[in-house]
């Protein structure tokens, strides 16, 4: 090339004269600190290089030689990126949404605090301690659901538990006075010992026994009365105060026993056989509707096609015996 001539300077775009550099106009910043567009504010350079005069025709920024800047497009025109959400255009209102809508958005997720959740386990855990409290009492509550008879009698019968114990322990006080204020204190402790072992021989089945009380009858025809319910009937009359009980020819004490069934039932090993009486001598009063309450004595032996009748009496003797046994370890305390 001929020297004084000027050639194409780097990658120089046609059409654009390079000129020389006038400084950036005020306000206006060129791109990464290049400067402006002689003319043009706020339009800035490619990487700093000179830009001649902008004008229709003058080549994108950047893009491709030659090739015209497209059309600005709105906000509403230009297509959403991917992932994006969408606009609605201005002028144009969102969907309203519907109340069960608004319910499940406040509804889901859910919005709970630290706090919110203690006092929600707390709360759960009270409720279920006091359910399980309600549960425990109504089911360990044995008078629930009873008849009104049925209360009337148990409450009888404490009445009466509560006054023979008084009687014991006025009894008991009287003979300490009688000890303390007797002259002659060796015979009067001789005579209390006697009384005492009277006592004791009934309870112990070794001392034949009369005072009023019921005789009880069981017939059973069909052989359904088994060993168990005989002794269902002796724990209803002890618990209704019996003092001394014989059946058939056997006295029944605190250590006797019941087996065998379908006819053959034995009592302390002796067999009994129906009918079945049983003398028993305690307080009629108390002894005969301990027999008949509702789901009683009588009414089981009557479902299992037996019958069971009741006598009460002014005088009844239980004179079956039992030997009297020593003891082979059990001694007394007393000195």
């Amino acid at each position: 090339m001929p020297s004084g001539t000027a050639g194409p300077v780097g990658n120089a775009r046609p059409g654009v004269p390079i000129g020389p550099a006038t400084p950036p106009g005020p306000g206006a910043p060129g791109n990464h600190g290049g400067p402006a567009r002689p003319g043009v504010p706020g339009v800035p350079t490619d990487h700093g290089a000179p830009a001649g005069p902008a004008g229709p025709g003058a080549p994108r920024p950047g893009g491709p030689v030659g090739r015209p800047l497209p059309p600005a497009q709105t906000a509403a025109e230009a297509p959403a990126a991917s992932g994006d959400p969408v606009q609605a255009a201005p002028g144009e209102s969102e969907p309203a949404m519907t109340g069960r809508q608004r319910l499940a958005a406040g509804l889901w997720p859910p919005r709970v605090s630290r706090a919110q959740l203690i006092v929600a386990v707390l709360l759960f855990v009270l409720g279920l301690g006091l359910a399980i409290q309600v549960r425990s009492t109504s089911d360990n509550s044995a008078l629930r659901g009873a008849r009104q008879e049925d209360l009337v009698r148990i409450l009888d019968e404490l009445d009466d538990r509560t006054q023979r114990l008084e009687d014991e322990k006025t009894r008991l006080e009287s003979q300490r006075s009688e000890l303390e204020s007797s002259s002659d204190q060796a015979e009067e402790a001789r005579k209390q010992t006697q009384e005492k072992e009277s006592q004791l021989g009934i309870l112990a089945g070794t001392v034949a026994a009369e005072g009023p009380g019921i005789t009880l009858t069981i017939n059973d025809g069909s052989g359904a009365v088994e060993s168990d319910m005989l002794l269902d009937a002796i724990q209803e009359l002890r618990a209704a105060g019996a003092e001394a009980i014989q059946v058939n020819d056997v006295r029944v004490v605190a250590d006797s026993y019941f087996s065998g069934g379908d006819g053959d039932i034995q009592i302390d090993g002796t067999k009994v056989t129906a009918p079945y009486v049983f003398k028993v001598i305690g307080k009629p009063e108390d002894l005969e509707p301990a027999l008949n309450i509702p789901g009683g004595v009588v009414q089981t032996l009557e479902k299992e096609q037996a019958t069971a009748t009741v006598a009460r009496s002014e005088k009844i003797i239980v004179d079956a015996l039992r030997p009297a046994k020593r003891p082979d370890y059990a001694q007394s305390s007393s000195q």
